[in-house]
């Protein structure tokens, strides 16, 4: 059976800091549970939620308990603010109450009802049951879920039968690798970009492509303005690390200096991953860990190129969330599953094939930039210290970011066809990544993660 042709838009979804394997999964999964339980809801007494694999190593640090804690109480990602989030957390962790979908308030233990388990289930690293209970102890409604990676989350039916990508529709055309791509975009004298808007209007209108668009472009410039005006000088969590994007940008506004081009970008980078690590709303792009690639070098381009407007934002994130789509459907944008290639590597290669595309490149040079910025990634591990994404990621996603706009560049400048296919870059990044050891993919088990820093 052929996949199902689906839209790219969610590629680019609004969520919750700081992962959206890890945090905004979870959270939507709480959520679907619900979908579930609602027939009999009056009857709940008891939720108990087991985390497993990697959700479970390093759940505290990504909010993964609390994440679960939102979800149930009926909180909607694009709707959260802080204010909320407490609200359900202190209720829950000093009150031991849960008011499930905001309407239904049940006694709740975080110690026996938040399970942390040490197992890794066989379908995927990241993997959460949730078991609802009546007062009497049977069981009204259960469910296991996991979580993809950009906050895309599976049942296990789904993942053994691979029910949701059975093909029902013989009148949408799919677009399923690069090669697939290349050959229409030449077939038709289409860029990247075009190609991509031909394939969403199978599912939306324009109007309704453009709106999105707009709508998550506008929220990746205001994450860029709240972490350049941050409420809080130190991030949570252990680490106690202090932000840098403020004094970055202060310092720049006087600089004379050659290379401050350098620091634009990585102020941009840095001053939304900062945003993403202290749990505040964000855009997964392809996911929360690399959330600050994509829009730094969009943020860039519309410094640098002085016609950057709404169009080219449009179709920056299109062509951005085709070559994204081969990620997710050919290989992982999870870094439990692929390590950090799988995130900073495919926000890269997408913020690439974005650039290349809105520069005028044509869609063999926007794919081969693609191709460039992931090569460059391909074995990068996932090993955030103490289980934050923070250290290394907030700086990761500069480096992704500048690695994004040099492939760009080397990919415009180009005279000959590459040697290697993104198709074939995709695959190796696939295998690199069931290769390399679980200790280095969002375990908290080796490499930067074991480090123990003194205060």
């Amino acid at each position: 059976m052929h996949a199902m042709a689906k839209s790219n838009l969610s590629i680019f979804k609004i969520g919750v800091g700081p992962s959206s394997s890890h945090t905004l999964g979870p959270m939507l999964a709480a959520a679907q549970f619900l979908e579930l339980l609602e027939p009999r809801l009056k009857e709940l007494s008891r939720i108990v939620c087991t985390l497993y694999g990697s959700l479970s190593l390093t759940g505290r640090g990504h909010l993964t308990d609390k994440a679960v804690l939102w979800g149930l109480a009926g909180l909607k990602p694009a709707a959260l603010t802080p204010e909320l989030q407490q609200q359900v957390v202190s209720n829950s962790f000093v009150n031991h109450r849960l008011n499930v979908a905001g309407i239904h308030e049940i006694h709740f233990d975080y110690r026996k009802d938040l399970i942390f388990s040490k197992e890794f289930l066989p379908e995927h690293q990241n993997a959460l049951t949730l078991q609802a209970l009546d007062a009497g102890g049977s069981e009204l409604a259960s469910e296991t879920y996991f979580s993809v990676g950009g906050g895309f989350i599976k049942t296990r039916a789904q993942m053994d039968a691979a029910a949701e990508d059975l093909d029902d529709f013989d009148d949408k055309f799919r677009i399923d690798t690069t090669k697939a791509a290349l050959r229409l975009c030449q077939d038709d004298n289409l860029n990247l970009a075009e190609l991509s808007l031909r394939y969403e209007l199978q599912f939306h209108d324009e109007k309704y492509i453009n709106d999105y668009c707009a709508e998550i472009w506008q929220v990746m410039q205001e994450v860029y303005q709240n972490g350049i005006n941050p409420k809080e000088d130190y991030l949570p969590g252990s680490l106690h690390l202090k932000r840098r994007a403020k004094s970055l940008a202060q310092n720049l506004v006087a600089s004379n200096d050659p290379f401050a081009i350098i620091d634009q970008v990585s102020l941009y980078a840095m001053s939304i991953a900062e945003e993403n690590a202290s749990g505040a709303k964000v855009v997964t792009a392809p996911t929360n860990g690399a959330c600050a690639v994509v829009p730094a070098v969009m943020i860039y381009l519309k410094g640098e190129m002085g016609n950057f407007d709404w169009k080219k934002a449009r179709d920056f994130l299109l062509a951005a969330m085709l070559i994204g789509s081969f990620y997710k459907n050919n290989a992982t944008i999870s870094g439990a599953e692929g390590g950090c290639q799988a995130e900073i590597g495919s926000a890269s290669s997408m913020a690439a094939a974005g650039m290349v595309t809105v520069m005028g490149g044509d869609a063999f040079k926007a794919c081969s930039g693609a191709e460039i910025a992931m090569e460059h990634h391909l074995g990068l591990t996932c090993d955030p210290v103490d289980g934050l994404v923070q250290i290394p990621c907030i700086e990761r996603n500069a480096f992704g970011a500048i690695k994004a706009i040099t492939a760009a560049r080397i990919a415009l400048s180009r005279q000959t066809q590459p040697r290697v296919s993104l198709d074939e870059v995709i695959k190796t990044m696939y295998l690199t990544g069931k290769d390399i050891s679980f200790k280095y993919k969002e375990t908290a088990l080796g490499g930067l993660a074991e480090l123990k820093l003194d205060d």
